[in-house]
């Protein structure tokens, strides 16, 4: 298996990632691209987004509304920094939504109700029933590999169904997830939120009538994950746009934002599958989700963090290979507790993703277990990955410094307890509200 020469990913990363001549990936090229000593000018781009705002604003006045525009939120970190963002800064006045998959975390709630009670803002919440979140999940477990399709179905469909019953013509997104991650578009495209886009990055080639008639599921259960009509989306002119295509996205700044603005709280226990504190943790199902990918492809959550460590220059190349070491292989503690949730069990769960591992990094033993390969830890750097280092951030913004001590978990000096059990411990069962 091929691997970066400057982060951690391999050449099968989800869902694209494109090596050059250097062995330097897609993803850590787009973060390059995003420096502002290259040739992004962000001033430009924030002026862009006044006028989109400002439009906005117009159109909202012109239709009696009293909101501007939408924030589809989930309580996270990047959820407070965007209402943070365009309430304080810009003076708009947002409808915040949330779909609720039922999966949440203690320290997910807590912070939900934080974000609408801090902003101000008004705020709907649409709470999937159990009983088709069960039926949904367990299926699209089946037939994909993903308990969680309910979650990006919901969060990407029902904002645009707000949108439609209320006039509303902008919605407004975070960052561009994969963008970050394996560079899938470049920022020249100013990519905006599509029902392609929806579909094929985020359903995993799937509308929701795709799974009627499978598993228990009916009409009824798919109803909040129905896009709009292309009729209603041009009435109301519906748009969606990524922040980070305007302003510099820098997810960890921004999370120290919202902690001193805003009172937006990491965990303060150490999580079984990554060394971030701040990042998804209103994700119960976070776990088996990306154990899921790391079954079926070889790599998880902690090659995530840890390269995106690694492009800001808070972390070497060979602090980030513990990292994996220590958490990509760990199975959840919590996949008991979904699987007895879904009416199966673990060998099941294994049986279902068997087909769906990928045979460049995965093999069958002849006693029947399955063996990894390959691993970015049997590869030493060479002059490709020395070639490509980053310069180091200075040492206070290094990810392990006391300073970040509240932002990643070192086993060393790991954080202080809160006092508050959402915070301190973890649960091995999820809050549906």
């Amino acid at each position: 298996m091929k691997y970066c020469a400057r982060c951690l990913y391999p050449e099968n990363a989800r869902p694209t990632i494109i090596f050059d001549e250097e062995g330097v990936c897609s993803g850590c090229r787009y973060h390059e691209s995003r420096s502002k000593q290259l040739d992004i000018d962000w001033t430009e781009r924030e002026a862009m987004l006044v006028r989109i705002l400002d439009e906005a604003k117009r159109m909202a006045r012109e239709r009696g509304n009293s909101h501007d525009c939408i924030i589809p939120v989930s309580g996270g970190k990047d959820s407070h920094y965007q209402v943070w963002l365009l309430k304080e800064k810009y003076g708009m006045n947002p409808l915040l939504v949330t779909f609720n998959h039922a999966f949440n975390t203690p320290a997910g709630n807590r912070n939900l109700y934080n974000l609408v009670e801090k902003s101000g803002c008004d705020f709907v919440r649409y709470t999937a029933g159990l009983d088709s979140v069960r039926r949904i999940s367990r299926y699209m477990l089946e037939k994909v590999g993903d308990l969680t399709w309910h979650y990006h179905a919901g969060i990407r469909t029902y904002p645009f169904q707000v949108a439609v019953e209320r006039n509303i013509p902008l919605i407004v997104w975070g960052e561009h997830g994969f963008a970050e991650l394996t560079g899938i578009v470049s920022l020249e495209d100013f990519v905006e939120f599509t029902r392609w886009t929806r579909k094929e990055h985020d359903m995993r080639g799937y509308e929701p009538h795709d799974l009627v008639g499978h598993g228990g599921i009916t009409e009824q259960d798919i109803a909040p994950y129905i896009y709009p009509s292309d009729e209603d989306i041009a009435r109301v002119e519906v748009r969606g746009i990524y922040l980070s295509n305007f302003v510099y996205w820098n997810a960890k700044a921004q999370a120290d934002i919202v902690m001193k603005e805003w009172g937006f709280e990491p965990i303060a226990y150490e999580r079984e599958r990554s060394f971030n504190l701040h990042s998804k943790i209103e994700d119960h199902a976070n776990d088996i989700h990306d154990f899921l990918k790391y079954l079926k492809f070889g790599y998880g959550r902690a090659t995530d963090d840890a390269s995106m460590e690694i492009r800001h220059g808070r972390m070497t190349r060979e602090e980030g290979i513990e990292m994996v070491k220590r958490y990509d292989a760990t199975e959840p503690s919590t996949l008991q507790t979904y699987c007895d949730f879904l009416g199966i069990t673990k060998s099941q769960f294994y049986d279902w993703v068997e087909p769906m591992r990928d045979a460049r990094i995965w093999k069958k033993s002849e006693t029947g277990e399955w063996q990894v390969l390959d691993a970015v830890s049997r590869h030493t750097a060479g002059e490709a990955e020395e070639k490509a280092r980053v310069a180091p951030a200075p040492e206070a913004d290094r990810t392990f410094s006391d300073e970040n001590r509240r932002m990643y978990f070192n086993p060393a000096n790991p954080p202080e307890k809160t006092g508050d059990p959402a915070l301190d411990e973890p649960s091995l069962t999820f809050r549906v509200i």
